[in-house]
């Protein structure tokens, strides 16, 4: 069982929900040593008094503010409680918005809300009220130390509380060169998109998050545990040169060729096989010279 990151309340108008924080990530990583490659010891790190030169235990540190130099204002927990009560001990919801109109790039970490006893009936409440408005929450409160805007939501029996990123935290698309809106502007063909929209249609799903797994870890431990059979624990592996020239783009892609060849291939089974070979458009003359195109017609569909 995840541990209690926080505890309070949701609060909106006079309606009051006690309830938990708990982390609703479960990642597996790697806790790797950092080693002297001269001699593979490990490499410490220590937390000493910069006056006295000692080592300092962890239940010995505190905060403190620098606001002249070498001149600090101590802080507790206490401290950043005072600072903002309302946003330390309450989830004060601001606003209700429809739930599609926030943007992917503004969710960051998701938390599981769960109700203190007291609070079941009035989190079922909230919980059912969102679910069928297809809204969410929108709040702003402080975790430890920051303060985050959040969006709370139903999902499934339970509430989910997801921090947002700020808008002054995004890039702009503006920063970045990218392909004008639409497809006149952008050079897009009606051919192009229709062959698009029919390989996405092949390649379409429902979405089932478990059949997606992280092999890394795995692929990984094996290739440590390959080290450890071969004798390599103290090898430091370079990277092999395939000797391999990079295949360079052509400059001009026949897209509508691409696409079609992908749609030949089943669409998902383009991905298994060897990457399509990106071929320059061919000239006119080569054209007449070659006949009419090999690549697979498309099939209308029922």
């Amino acid at each position: 069982m995840a541990r209690v990151l926080w505890k309070g309340a949701i609060t909106f108008g006079l309606v009051h929900v006690p309830v938990e924080l708990f982390p609703a990530e479960d990642r597996k990583e790697f806790h790797f040593s950092m080693l002297d490659k001269r001699d593979f010891a490990p490499v410490g790190y220590k937390r000493f008094n910069k006056r006295s030169g000692e080592e300092v235990e962890w239940d010995d540190i505190i905060k403190g503010y620098e606001y002249e130099k070498d001149s600090y204002v101590v802080l507790s927990n206490e401290d950043f409680r005072r600072a903002n009560v309302k946003a330390s001990d309450a989830i004060e919801i601001q606003a209700f918005v429809p739930i599609d109109q926030i943007a992917p790039q503004y969710y960051e970490t998701p938390y599981y809300l769960t109700p203190i006893e007291r609070g079941k009936k009035v989190y079922a409440l909230l919980r059912e009220a969102l679910r069928t408005t297809r809204r969410v929450a929108i709040a702003q409160f402080v975790i430890r130390t920051t303060q985050h805007l959040t969006a709370v939501m139903p999902v499934g029996e339970a509430l989910m509380l997801n921090t947002l990123r700020y808008a002054k935290e995004l890039h702009q698309t503006a920063d970045f060169d990218l392909p004008a809106a639409g497809t006149k502007a952008a050079g897009v063909s009606a051919k192009e998109l229709e062959l698009a929209k029919h390989l996405l249609d092949g390649m379409t799903e429902d979405w089932r998050a478990e059949k997606f797994k992280d092999t890394f870890h795995e692929d990984l431990m094996r290739r440590i545990e390959e080290k450890i059979r071969k004798g390599q624990t103290k090898e430091i592996t370079e990277r092999e040169d395939s000797g391999k020239t990079p295949q360079r783009s052509a400059e001009i892609i026949d897209l509508a060729a691409l696409l079609r060849s992908s749609l030949a291939n089943g669409g998902r089974k383009a991905g298994k096989r060897a990457e399509l070979k990106t071929a320059a458009k061919p000239t006119s003359r080569a054209r007449s010279a070659s006949g009419r195109s090999k690549a697979a017609p498309v099939r209308k569909r029922a």
